[in-house]
């Protein structure tokens, strides 16, 4: 009977998925427990002890996308003649006066993030090339300089930021928003895709530029293909970091370019916090970070234990 000491026992193989199928189980729980809430009836979402079984509706979806009023008998309409989310707004004796600000709000996250997530991996990208192929006076000492300004936490330049701001008119802009998340970002950017070029053989751009590319054609057909697994990665963490921030959209933001993190915690129903409102705006705020992930997952994986074994 052969036996190999690296390879794991059957015993060793029931732990490890155990313990992942564990975690996997508490780390999914409180997302879980937010989609569940999203579909309960507002005294479902309050009731104590929490509710696991439940009658589901998508009331708080309906109550996400309009704004409400109470209902005045004198001005109640035909019921059968309504619409079936209204049908449903008016079983609580409420009416729906107009639509709510999340849809606006969302689609503001949307350019904001990717838009600034598009900006931070192209200048991030060029800077990263010319640190790994270039010969950069202090290159040690200015790539120290650019991830120290990612150890700062955000709130010590919160107040000089907003000042900055308000003197240059980008206070509650897109414009200001992408350009302070890509500000922010690029450091992440830069020394993520600078330890990934670097591992690209040089020799490969040297016998594309023998062969008559220019240096931006060996970059662009060389090295960009190559590296593509790293940018993707990168691409994620900036998105994740400029979809979920809300110290600055809180700061910096109140009405036109406004994103969804310090909308969503101020949904207010007729009675009070609506929490199934709240909960089902913070599903659908998950899902394009969660579609962007999903479709890049193969260049993650990848982009993870790039160059982690030499040859």
């Amino acid at each position: 009977m052969s036996f190999s000491v690296t390879a794991p026992s059957t015993r060793q193989k029931w732990i490890a998925g155990i313990l992942v199928i564990g975690y996997a189980l508490i780390t999914l729980l409180p997302l879980i427990w937010i989609v569940a809430t999203g579909f309960k009836s507002s005294p479902d979402a309050i009731a104590y002890p929490p509710k696991i079984v439940f009658d589901p509706t998508v009331e708080g979806y309906v109550n996400l996308f309009t704004t409400q009023t109470r209902l005045i008998d004198g001005n109640a309409e035909a019921v059968e003649d309504l619409p079936w989310y209204e049908k449903l707004v008016r079983e609580r004796g409420n009416t729906i006066v107009g639509p709510s600000r999340f849809s606006e709000r969302f689609f503001n996250s949307v350019i904001i993030g990717f838009g600034s997530t598009f900006f931070a991996i192209v200048l991030g990208t060029a800077a990263a090339y010319a640190f790994s192929r270039f010969k950069v006076p202090l290159k040690d000492d200015l790539l120290f300089f650019i991830l120290s300004t990612r150890m700062m936490p955000p709130i010590a330049v919160a107040i000089p930021i907003f000042l900055m701001f308000r003197n240059l008119g980008l206070n509650d802009t897109h414009a200001g928003m992408i350009l302070l998340y890509t500000a922010v970002n690029l450091s992440l950017s830069v020394w993520l895709i600078n330890g990934f070029i670097d591992e690209i053989p040089i020799e490969y751009e040297e016998a594309a530029l023998i062969d008559g590319y220019t240096r931006f054609q060996a970059f662009y057909k060389v090295v960009l293909p190559q590296a593509a697994t790293g940018i993707a990665s990168t691409a994620i963490f900036c998105l994740i970091f400029a979809w979920n921030e809300y110290a600055f959209a809180v700061l910096l933001t109140s009405g036109t370019a406004q994103t969804a993190p310090p909308f969503i915690p101020t949904i207010i129903g007729v009675g009070g916090q609506d929490w199934p409102a709240v909960a089902a705006g913070a599903t659908l705020f998950l899902l394009p970070v969660m579609v962007f992930t999903i479709l890049l997952r193969k260049h993650l994986l990848r982009g993870i234990t790039f160059g982690a074994v030499r040859k």
